[in-house]
């Protein structure tokens, strides 16, 4: 997982294009850089969602309960085809069917490792069987389980520090698609602005 943190990930702007590229480790440094990432829910038969709890190692909120799948395209590939990647990694499941159901852009600093997400999340689901096998990857998945979305928006928020900082929108998305524009959500009156070296970045 540590090597992941070289890969590149792809700067947007506020509107979503792009604006460069850099890595996710300094993507992530303090103050933080506003880039593309993916968030994947799997719904089953019934309309409940697979949630993960993030593993120890995990350098951004570790332990935390999170959606099915999260990551960062490579500059250039699509959010599709990067969470497929993630979803055969991170829990031996895929390739599946994905939706966009809509764009979360928030901001958050991990209290307990100083590092920050700022991120431009497409936010997709698959709906899946009722059979799906899954075969998590322990060193990046410490446990799994289904819930109904509705039962998760009130558990966020009796106790949302047990959840990733970006579940809450995520879920909302599932529930209120927005379609493909962006919706601006989360404490993102501090957030950095676009350094202007990037603006003229392509991929």
């Amino acid at each position: 997982m540590t090597s992941r943190e070289a890969h590149l990930v792809e700067l947007v702007h506020d509107d979503g294009t792009v604006a460069g590229r850099t890595t996710v480790a300094e993507a992530h440094e303090p103050p933080g850089r506003l880039h593309r990432a993916f968030s994947v829910l799997l719904v089953d038969p019934s309309g409940r969602v697979l949630l993960q709890r993030r593993a120890a190692a995990k350098t951004r909120f570790p332990l935390r309960w999170a959606n099915s799948c999260c990551g960062h395209p490579a500059p250039g590939e699509s959010p599709a085809e990067a969470a497929n990647k993630r979803l055969g990694e991170e829990l031996g499941a895929g390739p599946v069917e994905l939706t966009e159901v809509g764009v979360y852009v928030y901001y958050a600093e991990d209290p307990a490792t100083g590092r920050v997400e700022f991120e431009y999340d497409h936010v997709l689901r698959a709906d899946v069987p009722a059979d799906l096998v899954l075969r998590p990857d322990t060193s990046e998945v410490a446990e799994l389980r289904w819930v109904d979305p509705l039962t998760l928006e009130t558990e966020l928020d009796a106790d949302p520090r047990a959840y990733a900082p970006w579940l809450g929108g995520v879920v909302n998305r599932l529930l209120r698609p927005s379609g493909p524009a962006p919706d601006r959500a989360g404490p993102l009156s501090g957030a950095p602005a676009d350094d202007a070296s990037e603006r003229s970045g392509g991929r």
